[in-house]
């Protein structure tokens, strides 16, 4: 899971969690539904940094060769 689809979990989850208010007497309870999709992407946006910060792509990294010359004797 990205952090763009992470990002997306966590406002869908903020818009049924607080801006919507139905009472619904099947049985769903849309305020719970968007905590799990608050909570699955706040993971997720965690989970995500952490893999890309191990790979390294987050810093200015950069490799030099030097090459000198000899005189051959």
């Amino acid at each position: 899971m990205g952090i763009g689809i992470s990002l997306f979990l966590l406002a869908a989850g903020a818009i049924l969690n607080y801006g919507i208010s139905v009472d619904d007497p099947s049985g769903v309870n849309l305020n719970t539904i968007g905590v799990i999709l608050m909570v699955v992407g706040a993971i997720g946006v965690v989970l995500s940094t952490i893999f890309w910060s191990r790979l390294g792509w987050g810093g200015a990294t950069r490799r030099e060769t030097v090459v000198e010359e000899r005189e051959l004797v």
